[in-house]
């Protein structure tokens, strides 16, 4: 069973993916902010994380720099999950090396699709 870690502070937000995810056979690790994610990131090394970029501590880009900059946990691919949508936005989340973008509100469809092809290519 391949497990995600959800970064995400918004609590409608965090049940939606938990539960989409879980019904798809995920298992889910969960933190608010980016301290934790890190943290949890570390421990438990996810099979893929779930980034929010607004958090109340450290921002998502931040905690992805900080997860990359370990051994254990620098291949493992991290997904942008924001509402910032913007070019710019977009062009931030790019430059900083996150793996893919998956943009609040959520589609179904296409959020499920990148976490299966991004979950597929780190295992070949």
């Amino acid at each position: 069973m391949k497990t995600i870690l959800i970064v995400e502070d918004n609590d409608k937000n965090m049940k939606l993916a938990r539960d989409v995810l879980q019904a798809k056979g995920y298992a889910t690790l969960e933190a608010v902010n980016g301290e934790d994610g890190v943290r949890l990131a570390l421990e438990h090394k996810p099979d893929l994380v779930l980034m929010d970029i607004q958090l109340p501590d450290i921002n998502g880009i931040e905690a992805f720099g900080r997860i990359r900059a370990h051994a254990g946990t620098a291949a493992i691919p991290v997904v942008a999950f924001t509402a910032s949508v913007t070019p710019m936005d977009r062009n931030r989340v790019t430059d900083a090396g996150f793996d893919g973008f998956i943009s609040k509100p959520v589609n179904l469809k296409e959020f499920l699709a990148t976490i299966a092809q991004l979950l597929a290519k780190a295992e070949s």
